[in-house]
Parts: C-alpha cells; structure tokens; sequence
C-alpha cells in the first residue's frame, strides 16, 4: 500500500521535479524519469545505430551521464525530456561513428595485406616469428588488468563472441565489450613501438 503510494507520488511529479531529485541522488527520481521516457529514448537511438545490443549500451550510458550531471541541468535551458534526448542523440552519433572507424580501419587493413608483396606475407607467417609474436602478446595479455585479460583471451584465443563472453563470464554484455575496448586499447599501446617490426 505504502509503495503503491510513493508510486503514485512520484507520477505526479514533474520531470524538472525529478531532475532536482536525481541531482540529490534519489534513485527512484531516475527510475521514475527513465519509465517515463524509455521509449521514446530507445526508439530514438536506435533510429541512429540500428542494432539492439548497442542500443541498450547508449541506453546505459545515458542513465548514468544523467545521474552524474543532474545537478548541471537548468530548467531555463529546456525541459529535461529535450536535454535527455540531445544526450541520447550525441552518444548514438558518436557510438555509430566509432564502429564505422572500427569498420574502415578493418577494410584498409585486409586490403593492406592483399597489396603485400607474396614473400613479406610468407616471412609474415614463419612459425618463428609467429611463436615469437605469440609469446610477446600472451605477455601483455597478461600485464592487464584480470578481467580485461580474460575477456581479451576468450575472445581472440577461443574465439567467443560478446553475448558468449557475457554467460560465460556472468557479466552484462555492456561491461564485457567495456572490458574488450579498454583491454585492446592497452594492448595497442603496447604494441605501438614495435609496429614496422611484426
């Protein structure tokens, strides 16, 4: 009865109400907030990056900016419905943006080594070097942070996908491709110097 009233409590408060809520760090102002806008939210970005798993990520993220930037909202600006929405639009955009990047780097590196001469091909698959090149990644798997190295490992060394990872691990899909990306990006920092070698 109590939670039916509190509930209904919460309906009736006003989006900029609740904005000042969340900037209090009242959880159920986000949920109430985000119950009422989900929809048009997700329908929004999905009209950007047309792929469900991605779409709940940006989802993701946007709850979160929203609760750690409630405080910065001005009701003088625009009603929050329109902020939320210039978020969720800016995060798609940028989310579509880097797997079209992640997309183009892919092509220009196959295309690189269809364009390599057949003898740097061959030396590139020596058993020597490759061993050596194994030893030297499997090192810096290592040197990563335990979770980000299993993700990275499950991956590349076994071959799951990100939904596979995520049961296999007991993680949400969002957190295992978070893992991925920061694994990867270290391991090409290291690898960076070495680059005209391998």
């Amino acid at each position: 009865m109590i939670e039916t009233l509190d509930r209904a409590g919460a309906a009736a408060l006003t989006d900029e109400a609740l904005m000042n809520d969340i900037s209090r760090r009242q959880h159920d102002a986000l949920a109430e907030l985000y119950g009422r806008h989900c929809q048009r939210l997700r329908a929004m970005i999905d009209g950007v990056v047309h792929e469900e798993g991605e779409t709940d990520d940006v989802l993701q993220e946007i709850l979160l900016q929203i609760w750690t930037e409630a405080g910065r909202y001005k009701p003088k600006v625009g009603k929050p419905l329109g902020w939320m929405v210039t978020i969720a639009r800016r995060r798609a955009i940028d989310r579509l943006r880097r797997r079209q990047a992640y997309s183009r780097a892919r092509e220009r590196y196959g295309r690189g080594l269809v364009q390599q001469p057949r003898n740097l091909r061959r030396e590139a698959y020596d058993p020597f070097v490759l061993n050596d090149l194994r030893r030297f990644l499997e090192k810096c798997i290592r040197a990563l942070p335990r979770l980000q190295s299993e993700a990275v490992q499950l991956a590349f060394f076994e071959g799951l996908s990100h939904s596979e990872i995520a049961a296999a691990t007991h993680a949400p899909l969002g957190t295992v491709k978070t893992r991925l990306e920061l694994g990867l990006r270290k391991l090409t920092h290291a690898i960076r110097p070495l680059r005209h070698k391998i």
